[in-house]
């Protein structure tokens, strides 16, 4: 792209950033949390693109001094200086260049958002459960490297170990545009611990990664919830048997794309404070609904780009852990690594990397920039 072109589409931008930066401080957007949280949003998003593009210009004119000295400097040293000087502009500017394109391609609106990730054991019964238990400790590891934190709302244990179902909230800096490449169907292939004659079984297990909804996301009327409580199991002593702190909602919900209407029960057990607990469930509550009204959205764009990689049929199956050959698979991609020791101690960032190259990738092709 010729550099006149992109700043031509750079200069617009910054009027924007501008007439942004005033509307952010006008006490009537102030009020508006709905409108003053999505301007402060696209704020920091024109930020980086304005102060990318002062780059750009800054080694476009270090590019035009470093020439004319060597145009019309006699003197050794000053030339060996323009000469590296010229070399580093050179370089920086295809780099500056790319980053810009990116910049200037709309992201996933949901991305900053924090995320709910349910793992659910598929097919294969007992060892499903065990890879779904094994999936969580691997999120788990991955979060800790990435300072975010994790509470659990809800699960149900399997038989043998591990987790028929797992529900937890992940809370950190740009949660849901990592963890979105990890949703759908993980296929497990390794000797279960209940097998005897040493043979090899799949099975799999489901993840489904959703942005968390913030209150002003979705309009829900608390009054048609209906609640029930009840005493929660498991561990963590006498209370939690004999007090009522589990609660469950009820409310039905008429989805705006297709017109029908279906009931959502969600249970939380997450503390032993009620209170607490109700928060929560409504969370969930807003983010299940948030995600429903936005699946034409993740549609679209999944039918535009043909190797999409973080939306679209949740049901497809997207990576395979292969334990006798300590392989790992990501389908999506044609990813294959071997560390797979490694990767379900939380080393999964490479892959998650590759993902997001891919992506950015469809993007690019996608804006024709």
């Amino acid at each position: 792209m010729a550099e006149s072109s992109l700043l031509d589409k750079l200069d617009g931008l910054v009027s924007r950033f501008e007439e942004v930066g005033t509307l952010i401080t006008d006490p009537a957007v102030i009020a508006d949390m709905k409108r003053f949280v999505k301007l402060n949003k696209e704020y920091r998003d024109l930020e980086k693109i304005v102060q990318t593009r002062e780059e750009y210009i800054r080694t476009l004119n270090g590019i035009k001094e470093a020439r004319d000295i060597l145009d019309n400097e006699q003197d050794a040293e000053m030339r060996e200086m323009a000469r590296e000087e010229l070399d580093n502009c050179n370089t920086r500017i295809p780099e500056i260049e790319e980053e810009i394109k990116l910049l200037l391609v709309p992201t996933d609106p949901q991305d900053d958002k924090n995320a709910i990730v349910e793992i659910r054991g598929g097919t294969g019964g007992d060892e499903a459960a065990l890879f779904a238990g094994d999936l969580y400790r691997m999120y788990v590891k991955y979060c800790e490297t990435k300072g975010w934190k994790i509470a659990v709302s809800s699960l149900s244990e399997g038989s043998s170990g591990g987790f028929k179902e797992i529900i937890f909230t992940v809370s950190g800096e740009k949660v849901y545009g990592t963890l979105k490449y990890e949703s759908g169907v993980h296929r497990v292939q390794r000797v279960p611990a209940t097998e005897t004659q040493g043979r090899v079984h799949t099975s799999a297990a489901t993840v489904a990664v959703l942005p968390e909804a913030d209150e002003f996301d979705v309009e829900i009327n608390e009054g048609e919830i209906k609640w029930d409580t009840f005493r929660s199991g498991g561990a963590g002593g006498q209370n939690v048997n004999k007090v009522e702190s589990g609660v469950r909602l009820r409310y039905v919900w008429k989805n705006p794309n297709t017109g029908e209407s279906e009931e959502i029960l969600i249970e939380c057990t997450e503390t032993r404070d009620q209170p607490k607990n109700k928060e929560r469930a409504l969370t969930r509550l807003r983010s299940f609904i948030y995600d429903k009204e936005h699946q034409k959205y993740l549609d679209d764009i999944a039918s535009k780009r043909k190797t999409m990689v973080s939306t679209g049929d949740r049901s497809a199956k997207i990576r395979t852990y292969n334990y006798p050959q300590g392989r790992i698979t990501d389908h999506r991609i044609n990813y294959t690594i071997y560390n797979l020791s490694a990767f379900m101690d939380g080393d999964i960032q490479g892959c998650i990397d590759q993902l997001i190259v891919a992506e950015n990738a469809e993007r690019l092709k996608e804006s024709e920039l």
